[in-house]
């Protein structure tokens, strides 16, 4: 924090901390970026600053938190910023589903930061994707899942974030399939901390004693196997009352082998 003050103060009046250091402080991100990132007016320049990379704006007076110390960017305008800055749509949309699952803003609140800027990369798909988190997609995986594996294969569309409650507080499903007793977990997570583990196994439980049915899927299963994930759903669906029938997604479709197996 003193480095992070030391630059903020360097970089002299309007300075607002921004991009991925205005992210860690907001708890946008775990990760501790080595670059302390701020953004001043357009109308000013300055020496470079060791350690830090600056940025310029000729709309910081809106984009700054108006009370937030050190002196930062909003979350949406912190989010929007880090979008701009993705090489692919998937980092970008990334950001949006962070801040949103992690509960530091909602979906038509960066809306509306949207809306406010004249150029911005990825917009549409911004756009876009803010409807689907919006619907409780809370991760690209699980936005992936929508679109790639329950849409695209016509499967029912499941409840996202569903709570139920648990000692005391509430434990949510990714994918709840409420009339079909079956939930479905997402997990694109490289690491998975022993806490984390054991949070997993608790909703399991939880889902168990409902009676539902649990799947788990990783990055591999939705963004490289959605065919097979599909089947492998559609079967598990059907054994539980689902009278639809699951359809290919395109002529490259491994859903008839997969289910013929």
């Amino acid at each position: 924090m003193s480095r992070i003050w030391a630059v903020l103060v360097a970089a002299g009046r309007g300075a607002a901390l921004s991009h991925f250091t205005a992210a860690e402080l907001a708890g946008l991100t775990d990760s501790v970026s080595p670059t302390v990132h701020v953004t001043i007016p357009a109308n000013r320049r300055i020496a470079s600053l060791a350690g830090a990379r600056i940025h310029h704006s000729n709309r910081l007076e809106v984009a700054r938190h108006p009370t937030k110390a050190p002196a930062q960017t909003r979350v949406e305008e912190t989010v929007l910023d880090l979008a701009d800055l993705a090489s692919s749509v998937d980092e970008a949309v990334g950001w949006l589903t962070a801040a949103c699952g992690r509960r530091l803003t909602r979906p038509d609140r960066i809306e509306q930061a949207l809306k406010q800027r004249r150029q911005i990369r990825w917009r549409s798909e911004l756009a876009s994707a803010l409807g689907d988190v919006a619907e409780g997609n809370h991760s690209v995986l699980e936005l992936r899942y929508f679109h790639e594996v329950e849409r695209a294969h016509g499967l029912p569309t499941g409840a996202r974030q569903a709570a139920h409650p648990r000692n005391g507080g509430h434990i949510y499903d990714d994918v709840w399939y409420p009339d079909f007793n079956t939930v479905v977990e997402l997990d694109g997570r490289l690491a998975h901390p022993a806490e984390t583990a054991f949070r997993d196994l608790q909703r399991d439980n939880v889902a168990g004693v409902r009676g539902d049915v649990v799947l788990h899927y990783g990055w591999a299963d939705v963004a490289k196997s959605p065919c097979a994930t599909a089947a492998q759903i559609a079967v598990v669906l059907q054994s539980h009352g689902w009278t639809g029938i699951a359809r290919s997604c395109g002529s490259t479709c491994r859903l008839g082998k997969v289910c013929s197996l």
